[in-house]
């Protein structure tokens, strides 16, 4: 059988509560500018808000102002997604704490060998992560071919994780097989 070839995301949408919620905390804390609201037209009690989060794709949120933000966690059970990670830079990872903090947003920071993450809630309990990588992508390749490389080098070694080593020398690889212009 031949394969359905996808080509990367093409947007996500989630339930959310209200129109303002929404507003709220995806273009007021996360900066994702609000493009333009229509009708779901799927479902005629709601709108479908559309959100830009700077990578080319689209976050849309299915809100109702019958609805109220849930104050709970979200669930996470089998099919249910765990958390959505937006990519930052190092300059806006380090702010994010402070930021976070201003508005009083509990958050937790983790250290996760070739990357920084910090997980907070979005108003319906959903965990949003802020990504940002330990390093840089050398040009003519992506992420993914240095994470890759990277996994390859801790396998090897029967290390844990990938770790800052594995990334430098990752990188070092690539940039090695890079085919001169």
């Amino acid at each position: 059988m031949k394969k359905i070839q996808v080509q990367g995301v093409h947007h996500i949408t989630i339930v959310g509560s209200t129109r303002q919620s929404a507003i709220d905390f995806w273009d007021g804390l996360l900066g994702m500018p609000f493009i333009f609201e229509q009708p779901n037209l799927g479902n005629p009690d709601e709108n479908h808000l559309y959100f830009d989060p700077s990578d080319g794709r689209m976050l849309t949120v299915f809100t109702n102002e019958t609805r109220q933000d849930a104050g709970r966690r979200a669930p996470r059970e089998i099919g249910c997604i765990d958390h959505l990670a937006f990519n930052v830079s190092r300059a806006t990872f380090l702010l994010a704490p402070a930021r976070l903090g201003e508005r009083g947003i509990e958050f937790l920071e983790k250290d996760r060998g070739f990357m920084n993450s910090i997980y907070f809630r979005d108003p319906n309990g959903m965990t949003v992560e802020l990504a940002c990588y330990k390093f840089e992508v050398p040009d003519g390749f992506r992420a993914a071919d240095v994470l890759t490389k990277a996994h390859r080098l801790r396998l090897e070694r029967g290390d844990h994780h990938i770790a800052e080593e594995h990334l430098a020398e990752a990188i070092e690889f690539l940039v090695q097989t890079r085919t001169p212009r």
